[in-house]
């Protein structure tokens, strides 16, 4: 699939909203879309790793960490879980680690941070729930779009 969010923008500008650009890049994979899963968490990864060992068909999994940066979400062991299982993104609104190790998995990864200690599990959080991270709202069952000038939302599929 190829895209440009900057056409995307251009295209579709009154049916997409825009994240902030706060994210930096860790996965494999710069350019990625889906549709999207959410959780929302807070430095518990629990339902993460739950929800990753699902058949991913192709989605995208945006966390709203609460912006956390004293824990990392996500590392090489679900980041190879979710590519094992079909997911094609994970856009985390909180801190990754094994930042190398992602960088070479077939995965897109967008996060806050890197940051080397592993979170809790105590299997807290919430699933398939309308959450708001980088200034926009966003739905499970939207389409996300991202690539190295941004990441796109949308209540359909683009492309």
């Amino acid at each position: 699939m190829t895209f440009a969010t900057t056409d995307l923008c251009d295209e579709f500008e009154q049916e997409i909203s825009v994240l902030d650009p706060i994210f930096q890049s860790f996965g494999g994979q710069t350019r990625f879309s889906g549709r999207v899963a959410t959780l929302k968490l807070f430095e518990d990864n629990s339902l993460v790793r739950e929800l990753l060992g699902e058949d991913g068909q192709g989605r995208v999994l945006v966390v709203d960490g609460g912006g956390s940066r004293r824990c990392a979400l996500v590392g090489d062991m679900l980041g190879e879980l979710a590519v094992k299982n079909g997911w094609t993104g994970l856009v985390i609104d909180g801190c990754v680690r094994d930042s190398a190790a992602l960088a070479r998995l077939p995965l897109g990864v967008r996060a806050l941070a890197a940051y080397p200690r592993k979170s809790v599990k105590l299997g807290t959080g919430q699933k398939q729930l309308d959450i708001r991270i980088a200034g926009c709202a966003i739905t499970p069952g939207h389409w996300l779009y991202a690539d190295a000038d941004g990441i796109v939302v949308s209540p359909r599929q683009l492309v």
